[in-house]
C-alpha cells in the first residue's frame, strides 16, 4: 500500500473517513465523517473560525444552499462553471478531459483549450481507460447541480456552487450591520456542490463538500497601502509566480522563489498589500492546524486560467503523497464584479457611502420633480420614484438627462419596477455643491477554504510510521480527542480514580477517554493512531501520593505531576 492506502485504511478503522452509501456499493465523489473524523474536521473549522471572526473581525451568515436560477445567471457560474467533458464512443463513459491526458502524458493541462485538449488526445491516441474506445470531441459540462424550487418544477434552481454568493446577495444587509464603514469583512461555512464528471481522487475531489469563505469589501484606493500590511511584510513564502511557471528556461525548483510579502508587492508579483496580507493569513493558519510548512506553496493563477470574476488569484498548494500539489485554498480579487453583477441584474443599489478626506466642491444634477402628473401616472409608487432618482450616480444621472433630450423619455429600472419617465415629469439642471463623501462599489479580497482537501492533507502530513507504532501527530489545536485516561490495572480503586479524572478533563471542555483494555503500551499505541497528544496512568504511586504519570505522544516522555493539576496542565499545554 501508498502512504494515501494507509492512511484511508487508518481513518476507516479508527473512525475519520467512511465510503458514503457504502451498503449500496457507494457512489464516488461522497464521503462521510465518522466520529473522530467530525470532530477533527470541526477543529478545523473552529481554528479558522478563530483566525477570521475573533483575530479578523469578520462575522458569520448563513444562507441556504439552494440557490435561484437568476443568482447564479447574474454571478457568471451558468455560462462560466464549467470542466472539459469526454465521453466513450463505445462504453459511453464520461470523463475529465484534461485529468484523462495528464494521467497518460507527462503534461500540464492548466489553461488549455478545448481545441487544445482534443488535438492532445488524437495527436497521442488516448483512448478510454475502461474500454479502449475511442473518445467524441471534447465539450464543456456544467459542474452544478439542477433542481426546482416549489412543486411542477417552475422555478429553477442549483445547489451552490460557492458560499460566497449568499454573502453578495445580503450585501446591503451586511453593510448596514457594519454602520456602512468601510472596510468589513462577512464569512460563511457550509455545504458547496460540484457535481465533479468522474472524480477518481477520493476526499480530494467531492461532489459534496465543505467550504470556508471570506469576503473582504474594500475601497479599491484602499488595496494599495493596506494599513494591516505592516504586520506581515517580513512573512517570507514560497511563491510560484504566473512569469515563472510560463518561463520553460527554469527547472521546477527554480520557479518557486522564496520571497517576503514586502519584495513580492514591490516587484508587482503579488498585486498589492491586501490580497497580500490575506496570503499571510492563510500561512498563519495553515501552520496552526498542522500542515508541514515545507509541503505548502503559494501558485500564482496563470492569465488564462484565471476565474471570470478575478484579477488575481493566488492558490495555497499542499503536496500530498499521491495526487501532488493540489489546490486547498484560492485567495483572489474578485474585484467588484459580483456586487456589479447583482446590481445590474436586479436593480437595488449595492453602493456604499465613503467620506473623502476633505470636502470638495463638484457640479451635479438637481432634479425636481412635477408631483402632480408623477402621482396621477404612478399613484402609490411615485414615492418609489423619488427615491430611486436620489440614488442615482453622476453618470446614471447623465444617461437619464441625454435620453430625456434626446428621446423624450428614459426607462429606470428599479428592484420593484421599471418606471417610463417622459421628459415632462421633471426638471434636472446642474448646481454646484460642497460634497463630503461619495458612492463607490467595494471591492472584495476573497480567501476561499475548501476544509475536506485540507482537513485530509492535516491527516497525511500528521501521519507517521516509527518501527514499533503508527502516529498521527496532529496538533494540538484539531486532535479529536486530548487526553487518553487509563488505571494501569483494573483493581484496587485505580479504575474509579481514572474514570473520576476522565470526567473532571470532560467538565472542563477537553475530550478524554477512558481505556482500560489491554496492555498499557498497546493503549499507548491506540492513542497514537488516533493522535492523542496526551496519556495518563493512574497506578500504584497514585494511590499513595495522589500523582499520576503524564506520557507524552511525539517525545514518549513520561514524568509524574499531582493529580489535582492535571486539568491545568493539559489546558495549559493545549
Amino acid at each position: 500500500m501508498d502512504k494515501y492506502d494507509k492512511i484511508i485504511d487508518l481513518t476507516k478503522r479508527r473512525g475519520f473517513l467512511w465510503n458514503s452509501f457504502e451498503i449500496y456499493g457507494g457512489i464516488a465523489g461522497f464521503f462521510d465523517y465518522g466520529p473522530l473524523g467530525a470532530i477533527l474536521k470541526n477543529n478545523v473549522i473552529n481554528t479558522w473560525r478563530k483566525h477570521y471572526i475573533v483575530n479578523e473581525g469578520f462575522y458569520e451568515i448563513d444562507s441556504p444552499t439552494v440557490t435561484p436560477y437568476e443568482v447564479l445567471k447574474a454571478s457568471g457560474h451558468v455560462e462560466n462553471f464549467t470542466d472539459p467533458l469526454v465521453e466513450c464512443k463505445d462504453c459511453l463513459e464520461s470523463f475529465r478531459a484534461d485529468h484523462i491526458i495528464e494521467e497518460n502524458i507527462d503534461v500540464d493541462t492548466e489553461g488549455k483549450t478545448l481545441q487544445e485538449l482534443q488535438e492532445m488526445i488524437e495527436k497521442n491516441n488516448i483512448r478510454c481507460p475502461k474500454c479502449g474506445g475511442e473518445f467524441k470531441d471534447v465539450s464543456t459540462f456544467n459542474l452544478m447541480f439542477a433542481t426546482s424550487i416549489g412543486p411542477g418544477g417552475k422555478r429553477a434552481a442549483f445547489m451552490r456552487p460557492e458560499t460566497a454568493q449568499g454573502i453578495f446577495i445580503q450585501f446591503k444587509r451586511i453593510s448596514q450591520f457594519f454602520r456602512n464603514k468601510l472596510p468589513y469583512g462577512a464569512v460563511q461555512i457550509g455545504k458547496a456542490y460540484r457535481n465533479e464528471i468522474s472524480p477518481r481522487q477520493g476526499v480530494i475531489r467531492l461532489r459534496e463538500f465543505t467550504q470556508a469563505e471570506g469576503e473582504f469589501f474594500i475601497d479599491s484606493r484602499k488595496k494599495e497601502n493596506f494599513e494591516k500590511f505592516e504586520s506581515v511584510k517580513d512573512m517570507v513564502l514560497p511563491l510560484l509566480s504566473g512569469k515563472n511557471q510560463e518561463n520553460e528556461s527554469l527547472s521546477a525548483e527554480e520557479k518557486i522563489v522564496r520571497m517576503s510579502l514586502s519584495d513580492a508587492v514591490k516587484n508587482g508579483i503579488i498585486a498589492h498589500e491586501a490580497i497580500a496580507y490575506y496570503i499571510a493569513v492563510t500561512k498563519k493558519f495553515l501552520m496552526e492546524i498542522g500542515i508541514d510548512e515545507s509541503k505548502l506553496r503559494f501558485r500564482q493563477h496563470l492569465p488564462n486560467e484565471m476565474a471570470h470574476y478575478a484579477a488575481d488569484c493566488w492558490d495555497a498548494e499542499l503536496y500530498t503523497d499521491r495526487y501532488g500539489w493540489i489546490e486547498c485554498v484560492g485567495v483572489a480579487d474578485r474585484t467588484n464584479y459580483d456586487l456589479l453583477a447583482h446590481m445590474k441584474n436586479s436593480g437595488d443599489d449595492l453602493s456604499v457611502f465613503v467620506e473623502l478626506d476633505e470636502d470638495k466642491e463638484v457640479e451635479a444634477y438637481e432634479i425636481e420633480l412635477n408631483y402632480k402628473l408623477v402621482g396621477r401616472t404612478f399613484k402609490g409608487d411615485a414615492k418609489v420614484l423619488e427615491e430611486s432618482l436620489k440614488e442615482l450616480d453622476d453618470k446614471k444621472m447623465e444617461e437619464l438627462v441625454e435620453a430625456l433630450e434626446t428621446e423624450g423619455k428614459y426607462v429606470l429600472k428599479t428592484c420593484k419596477r421599471d418606471f417610463e419617465i417622459l421628459k415632462e415629469y421633471l426638471t434636472a439642471k446642474k448646481v454646484k455643491k460642497i460634497v463630503k463623501g461619495e458612492k463607490i462599489i467595494p471591492h472584495v479580497i476573497e480567501p476561499s477554504y475548501g476544509i475536506d482537501r485540507i482537513t485530509y492533507c492535516v491527516m497525511e502530513h500528521a501521519f507517521k510510521e516509527d518501527e514499533d507504532r503508527t502516529v498521527m501527530g496532529f496538533s494540538n489545536a484539531v486532535s479529536p480527542i486530548k487526553v487518553g485516561v487509563f488505571p494501569l490495572v483494573n483493581k484496587e480503586g485505580m479504575p474509579e480514580i481514572a474514570m473520576d479524572l476522565k470526567n473532571k478533563l470532560r467538565e472542563n471542555g477537553l475530550i478524554a477517554e477512558y481505556d482500560d483494555s489491554g496492555a498499557i503500551g498497546r493503549r499507548y499505541m491506540r492513542m497514537d493512531e488516533v493522535g492523542t497528544p496526551f496519556c495518563i496512568t493512574i497506578d500504584g504511586e497514585t494511590l499513595k501520593d495522589r500523582s499520576v504519570t503524564i506520557r507524552e505522544r511525539d517525545s514518549r516522555e513520561q514524568f509524574r505531576i499531582p493529580i489535582n493539576e492535571v486539568v491545568p496542565y493539559i489546558k495549559d499545554k493545549l
